[in-house]
């Protein structure tokens, strides 16, 4: 999943940073408020870590000028103000969530997570392909009764899919969602990875989930191929 993150900290944004990576996100960050603004608008992100005291423009005009824009991308304000007219106003303006510094970060993830399922039409906390299940909360993955253990990264590249499921995604797409906008490795980083994949979630259960669109990118389908 894709998070931006708009915060003057530098030093706090680089332990999100590092915190959601380690957790099978890919940030971007902004560190001031008309920055965070334009990146929102330009990019396509699953999420927004939005601070309130920015330089430039303040998080709550952020966020109300993303919604009038028609911007729907939830929003989880992240600020030392704790009032609760500050948390009135930060919802008013159309922040989908509020956290408090001192946050903890365990609960920060899991509101994030919560806010990604909630931002999308049928979104359930686990979705299922068949025999296939992929709990996107507890980053866990079964086929039928029987777990299977994936790295991080891999986990974002299958829950990316999961929850597009019966969609073609392109690998870009992928890519973007993943693998955050420093990458400067090759496109076929998501080719090794879906063959990760395969060889945990389809091969040893004689599956084939993950489909490839020639010349597009992959489809995951409920559709056995028992060998």
């Amino acid at each position: 999943m894709r998070i931006l993150v708009v915060d003057d900290d530098r030093r706090l944004a680089e332990l999100l940073r590092r915190g959601l990576a380690a957790e099978g996100f890919a940030v971007e960050f902004a560190h001031d408020g008309p920055e965070g603004l334009h990146l929102a608008r330009e990019g396509h992100y699953d999420a927004i870590v939005l601070d309130v005291m920015l330089p430039g423009l303040n998080g709550y005009h952020v966020c109300a000028r993303l919604r009038a824009a028609g911007i729907w991308t939830p929003v989880l304000m992240l600020t030392a103000k704790d009032g609760e007219y500050d948390e009135a106003e930060g919802l008013d303006t159309g922040a989908d969530d509020y956290v408090t510094k001192p946050f903890s970060y365990v609960a920060l993830v899991a509101r994030l997570r919560a806010l990604i399922r909630r931002g999308r039409p049928e979104r359930p906390a686990t979705v299922r392909i068949g025999d296939l299940q992929v709990d996107p909360a507890r980053r866990r993955c079964r086929r039928g009764e029987a777990e299977i253990d994936l790295t991080a990264r891999e986990f974002a590249v299958l829950e990316y899919l999961a929850l597009r499921n019966g969609e073609v995604v392109a690998k870009r797409e992928v890519l973007e969602h993943v693998w955050d906008a420093a990458f400067e490795g090759e496109m076929n980083i998501v080719e090794v990875y879906v063959s990760a994949l395969r060889r945990k979630i389809d091969v040893p259960f004689g599956r084939r989930t993950i489909h490839t669109v020639r010349g597009v990118g992959y489809r995951l389908a409920a559709e056995d191929d028992r060998r």
